[in-house]
């Protein structure tokens, strides 16, 4: 999903490679009970730095499908291939979820198979996948201004679904984990098969997923502002001003429907795109415009790769948690915890370590994608 090499932005291969180096930062802590807080997801209502890496990506996303498509779209190319396509795509990464989440299938320890009766069917790339599909064709059957509106639609009817719906036996507007409207439909289509966390309501659950399309359709928005006529610097201006008006729009729509990334609220959407404008400004002003690239490649190398990446990190680091052995005293420990006890803990305070052995992590990762990119080795879906 990038557009031809002659009008690349380095600015959004930026912005897609820091997105993903967070994803795996936040996501592999040497000690989940020692974080610093702005690396954690907000309890419930509210908004951490953590919170914004996943609605930054389905941004991104959204970018993407404007800049990739839109040549291809206007040049007529043939239909039943770009949907052929769009539908492999989305497959490919809802299967790559459901991989992740069966994975490593036989359990040694139990010594049982995965039980596909409980195993969770939502998760972050089966969200991405969904959101990509029907964006993807969203953007392909419609107008940008049709596409503006139907972002707002789901913005509005799901303010509206999860305020003015009672829930049954709980009543209305209750935005509590277990009772809000979301978790019901969850609880109706997806029971046995949600995050094992909660087990009564999913992150990634099925009606939260359509206000998570309004967030990738503000990345069309900005797709179609970046593939206009306007000069460079008309266009970082308005990319400013139209970042301030969603913050100002979200904020003021948080006091009645919060911000909230485990409902995805609109509130939430409005919010997290007027912070990815701003984000993807400040890269475009210095990347495209400026010229300041000297400090940009370890990040291309992470977005280049940014699905393989994002999978196989999290593919090892359950590795790492479910190889385990007996020590002298009786005690079980696993591959990551003795690799954290014996060469972070030690010498570091308990957060400095365990944010210590994350970047190392992030670190490891980078240095096997830029193999990869050194071999112009790019595993696509």
């Amino acid at each position: 999903m990038s557009s031809e090499k002659t009008e690349r932005l380095v600015s959004l291969d930026v912005f897609r490679g820091i997105t993903i180096a967070g994803m795996i930062l936040v996501n592999n802590p040497g000690d989940w009970a020692t974080v610093y807080p702005p690396l954690l997801h907000a309890k419930w209502h509210g908004c951490t730095p953590t919170d914004l890496i996943f609605p930054f990506f389905l941004f991104i996303v959204g970018v993407a499908i404007t800049l990739s498509m839109s040549k291809r779209k206007q040049q007529g190319e043939n239909t039943t291939k770009l949907y052929t396509q769009i539908t492999r795509r989305a497959l490919i990464l809802f299967g790559l979820g459901l991989f992740s989440a069966a994975y490593p299938f036989y359990n040694i320890v139990t010594g049982s198979w995965v039980d596909l009766t409980i195993l969770r069917i939502p998760g972050v790339l089966q969200r991405i996948g969904v959101v990509y599909f029907i964006a993807a064709i969203l953007f392909l059957k419609t107008g940008v201004k049709t596409q503006a509106i139907v972002g707002a639609i789901l913005l509005i009817l799901y303010w509206m679904l999860m305020t003015l719906i009672p829930v049954p036996g709980i009543g209305y507007a209750n935005l509590e984990p277990a009772t809000n409207f979301a978790a019901y439909v969850d609880n109706l289509l997806l029971s046995g098969h949600m995050w094992s966390a909660t087990k009564v309501w999913d992150p990634e659950g099925v009606l939260s997923t359509m206000p998570a399309i309004g967030t990738a359709i503000c990345g069309i928005m900005l797709g179609h502002w970046l593939n206009s006529k306007a000069d460079k610097l008309t266009k970082v201006a308005w990319i400013f001003v139209s970042a301030n008006i969603l913050l100002v729009i979200g904020w003021f729509w948080d006091l009645i429907f919060p911000m909230n990334k485990s409902i995805w609220t609109s509130s939430y959407v409005l919010w997290t795109a007027g912070l990815a404008l701003h984000f993807f400004g400040f890269c475009y002003w210095f990347n495209d415009i400026k010229g300041v690239t000297w400090w940009t490649k370890p990040f291309i190398v992470y977005g280049s790769n940014a699905i393989t990446v994002f999978f196989l990190s999290g593919l090892m680091a359950k590795s790492m948690g479910l190889i385990k052995w007996t020590t002298e005293n009786n005690e079980i420990i696993s591959l990551k915890t003795s690799i954290y006890q014996s060469f972070y803990a030690p010498f570091f305070d308990p957060y400095l370590a365990s944010f210590m052995f994350a970047l190392s992590y992030v670190l490891l990762w980078l240095g096997l994608m830029w193999i990869m990119y050194a071999k112009k080795i790019f595993i696509k879906v």
